[in-house]
């Protein structure tokens, strides 16, 4: 759903009937409430609200909907043209959220002092480098969130965005941004983490790891360990990949986009638990989320690990 769906349906418990148009015609959740619960009816112009609705409405939409526009007027998003989706609103929140917290105080000043690009904060926060292309509204929305005035407009960047920490004793290098959020952990057990931005990788060639061990963390997907992990390792060779500890989800039930695909390249997996692991993914066709996972006990199984066979 998004925010014109959701100021129709409150013009709707405000007014009684609003305009037909184009998107709300298309409206999936509109539709349902004609046609399933029957509590809209329309015409060939307008939309009615019928009996059972506003009770409908107070108890699944009106709460929401303040919270919304409380908070896009709050962050000077709230404009008559406003196109965004519901889903683009609670990751705005989030991010505002930790703003207020201090969390993406360090990620901020990295973003504006790296001169970071669109594609490369669509991805930090969006999952995905080219959703925030051609979006306006959510680029401006953003801005203000992080209190950020511009986003280069190059496709790429070579900066590396890093979580440091007092007495580093190893770093960890994520595929997303997620770890990155969360500062205090890692932080007490001295874990220095670095962003480089998904598949954006060829930064990595200049990189010092002042010899500290520094590990992977990434989606256990076909784009996580076939396509990113062997270019992160072509790139770092002494980089060893963290083995999950997340519960694995449905790649169909998820409606996940990285699906599996057979691909020889064991020479980058020595580990036969990580084969092992793989194999059972392709299997059950599932996938295991980096954030999903416990980044402290993964690092400390892997060193327990390291450890063991140093010692065969």
């Amino acid at each position: 759903m998004n925010w014109i769906e959701l100021k129709a349906l409150n013009s709707l418990y405000c007014n009684r009937q609003i305009k037909l148009n184009d998107t709300l015609i298309k409206s999936a959740e509109i539709n349902y409430l004609i046609t399933s619960l029957n509590v809209l009816e329309k015409n060939s112009k307008v939309i009615i609200a019928l009996p059972g609705f506003n009770s409908l409405y107070e108890k699944k939409y009106l709460d929401k909907f303040i919270q919304y526009n409380v908070f896009l007027y709050k962050i000077n998003a709230l404009t008559p043209q406003l196109r965004i989706e519901e889903s683009d609103i609670k990751t705005l929140i989030e991010i505002d959220e930790l703003k207020k917290e201090g969390i993406l105080d360090e990620l901020r000043n990295q973003i504006i002092s790296s001169n970071e690009t669109i594609r490369g904060v669509s991805e930090m926060f969006f999952k995905n480098e080219k959703y925030l292309d051609k979006k306006d509204s959510l680029i401006n929305a953003l801005k203000n969130v992080l209190e950020v005035e511009q986003f280069a407009n190059e496709k790429d960047q070579q900066y590396i965005y890093k979580l440091e920490c007092h007495n580093p004793k190893l770093i960890v290098l994520c595929e997303n941004l997620d770890f990155l959020k969360k500062p205090v952990k890692p932080r007490e057990y001295g874990i220095e983490l670095w962003y480089a931005g998904g598949k954006n990788v060829d930064k990595l060639k200049y990189v010092n790891t002042r010899g500290l061990p520094i590990y992977y963390s990434c989606d256990w997907d076909y784009d996580g360990v076939f396509i990113i992990y062997p270019l992160v390792k072509d790139r770092i060779p002494e980089i060893k990949l963290l083995t999950p500890n997340g519960f694995p989800k449905g790649i169909v039930e998820t409606d996940h986009k990285s699906k599996w695909e057979r691909r020889d390249v064991n020479h980058y997996f020595s580990d036969e638990k990580h084969l092992q692991m793989i194999e059972r993914l392709i299997e059950n066709n599932q996938w295991i989320i980096e954030e999903s996972n416990n980044l402290i006990d993964m690092i400390s199984l892997e060193r327990e690990y390291t450890e063991l066979n140093s010692k065969v």
